[in-house]
């Protein structure tokens, strides 16, 4: 059977081994199963990382130390466990065993005692350090200091120590000092006495510390210059296709996997699953016997999303209504349908990085552009909380989305209230929150997320995005205002309002007219309420004219225009096309500077007002 191909076990050895780093972070998909070809077996198998690696880098010239917080030392290789016994041995009295066995029938006696003092076993003394973590890292030190270390002109070891430790944000979590308990200082101090060391770092050992973030690991070791990290991704679609393969292989013949159609279309509508979450769903398949249909893989995916960044940062939308049910806005529908979607839905050259939605408040923008994606027929991810309240969880909270991004084939990433999330930094923002948002700007234009993440930023605030999310590249490829709807769109709204709630012996034209005239300035989300407040006062009998129009006369707008009005000339300050400026705003011959300069001008009474 085919292997699978890992980047971050080749990248670290090269790293290793050419001198660049003897400090190394893994972080990422930490917690998943890798594919290994063990003792010959054809179709190989499964296993955790720190198997994986273990196997990998069980090399000749390598001794392999593994240390698990949890409380075991261990070398993987038998062979390699007396070779390092030895050494140490001869680094501490000057002797190797045999040696000092040699010595001990001579009568030199005291050497031997020496030794006994010093630790009388080494598997004691393994096992001892195991249960005490700050023994156990001083030990780990001394070790890279014995194997570096020469009897003469001889090295006390030939071979070169490469030391793994798992769980390394619990042996060396991030914290203030004072928050520290004295255990993890005095384990933090001696790490980040011992990875600085000229020594070491010229030396020919390693430490390969395993972690979700490397901001988990305590920031006086992490943002050494000369620690290096390598990311562990989630499993691509070429990935997900050989487990897939792999574990059928595997199954008896009653209990196959059933898809709705082949083996890589499963995998490529499994992108964002890790092969835990892809086992558990082909293990369910198989023990139920049922075949697996696209509905339960997408469920799959979206539970197992939210499971990673939790309900509160990120929400599924499935919205069922589409640019038909969307009342006036003709132009824009046009434009939506013809040029935007087109855009959405490409993964090539000519794909749409993002858009930014502006507009002032209760102008439709998120059901509109909820059409838009249940048109476009994409799975959409709404993101709305990523800050935690959690002290470094916000960094973690984010690499794995960016991760989960990566690895799903296309999605359409919604933020409402984006100013809220996103907004402009200044002197005073905490350094966490201009990370990331600084972090979420370069997602936006990375090159490997181009066609498969898209951005949909709305906000009635557009002037508190911070500027370089409104750049070209990123979301402000294309910004589009959503205005208030003209007179000709006014009269479709109050016909649509009106629709089946006024008696049928109403004159429903001259009843338009006259809602016309008490319905300036509506919003679309004025008229949406006001046509609830009709239905509800026609459940039992159908309005008359004068019923309906005592009904609306009653209703007083909110004291909200001057608020409205500041948001959506912020909206049309940052509009990127010409076509979507309504011709009374923008008329042919005047050119968008002389129009921004009105907008500004009343920008600035307003804002003279008060009004932000």
């Amino acid at each position: 059977m085919t292997t699978v191909k890992y980047d971050f076990p080749r990248e670290t050895a090269v790293a290793i081994n050419s001198g660049q780093a003897t400090s190394i972070v893994i972080q990422g998909n930490i917690y998943d199963l890798f594919f290994i070809n063990k003792d010959n077996d054809e179709t190989g198998d499964y296993v955790a990382l720190i198997e994986f690696l273990s196997a990998r880098w069980n090399i000749p010239g390598v001794i392999l130390i593994v240390y698990e917080p949890s409380g075991k030392i261990w070398i993987v290789n038998e062979a390699n466990k007396e070779k390092l016994k030895n050494a140490w041995t001869r680094w501490k009295t000057g002797f190797t065993d045999n040696e000092l066995a040699i010595k001990e029938m001579l009568s030199i006696n005291k050497i031997r005692a020496h030794a006994e003092d010093m630790g009388a076993s080494f598997e004691n003394l393994l096992d001892q350090a195991g249960k005490d973590p700050v023994m156990a890292v001083d030990l780990l030190r001394q070790l890279c200091a014995c194997s570096s270390a020469n009897i003469g002109t001889d090295p006390i070891l030939k071979e070169n120590l490469v030391i793994i430790i798992d769980q390394a944000d619990m042996l060396l979590p991030e914290s203030d000092a004072a928050r520290l308990s004295p255990q993890d200082r005095k384990s933090v101090g001696i790490c980040a006495e011992w990875f600085s060391d000229p020594l070491f770092m010229n030396g020919n050992d390693a430490v390969v510390m395993i972690a979700e973030s490397k901001t988990q690991i305590n920031s006086k070791i992490s943002k050494l210059p000369h620690v290096m990290s390598f990311e562990v991704p989630y499993p691509d679609e070429e990935a997900r296709a050989h487990y897939i393969s792999w574990f059928n292989q595997r199954q008896k013949d009653d209990r196959k996997i059933k898809l709705w159609s082949s083996q890589q279309d499963l995998a490529r509508l499994t992108g964002g699953l890790s092969m835990h979450a892809l086992r558990q769903l082909l293990v369910k398949a198989s023990h139920l016997d049922t075949k697996i249909e696209p509905t339960d893989v997408i469920a799959t995916v979206e539970k197992y999303i939210q499971s990673q960044l939790s309900e509160d940062v990120v929400e599924f939308k499935k919205p069922s209504h589409t640019l038909k049910e969307v009342v006036g806005f003709h132009k824009l529908k046009k434009f939506l349908k013809d040029e935007f979607i087109p855009r959405l839905n490409s993964t090539g050259v000519d794909a749409l990085t993002g858009a930014i939605v502006c507009g002032s408040i209760g102008g439709g923008k998120t059901f509109i552009f909820e059409a838009v994606a249940a048109e476009a027929d994409m799975l959409v991810l709404v993101l709305k909380n990523i800050r935690s309240q959690w002290f470094g969880q916000t960094d973690v909270l984010f690499e794995r989305l960016r991760r989960l991004l990566i690895s799903l084939n296309k999605v359409l990433i919604m933020v409402d209230e984006a100013d809220t999330q996103f907004g402009n930094l200044n002197a005073e923002t905490h350094s966490t929150e201009r990370r990331l948002v600084g972090n979420i700007q370069g997602m936006m234009s990375a090159p490997e997320l181009r066609g498969k993440v898209k951005w949909l930023l709305m906000t009635a605030r557009i002037h508190l995005l911070s500027p370089d999310i409104r750049r070209p590249g990123r979301a402000g490829d294309l910004i589009i205002p959503i205005l208030d709807p003209d007179d000709s769109e006014r009269e479709e709204f109050v016909r649509w309002m009106i629709k089946n709630t006024i008696d049928p012996k109403t004159n429903a034209d001259e009843l338009t007219t006259e809602i016309m005239k008490l319905t300036t300035g509506y919003s679309a989300a004025a008229f949406a309420s006001l046509r609830s407040e009709i239905k509800a006062k026609s459940i039992t009998n159908k309005l008359d004219a004068k019923q309906t129009l005592e009904l609306i006369a009653d209703i007083i707008p909110a004291d909200i225009k001057e608020a409205r009005d500041y948001q959506q000339l912020q909206a049309l300050m940052n509009c990127t096309r010409r076509s979507l400026i309504p011709d009374n705003l923008l008329p042919p011959g005047k050119s968008p500077e002389d129009a921004r300069r009105e907008w500004s001008k009343r920008i600035t009474q307003l804002e003279i007002m008060g009004v932000r």
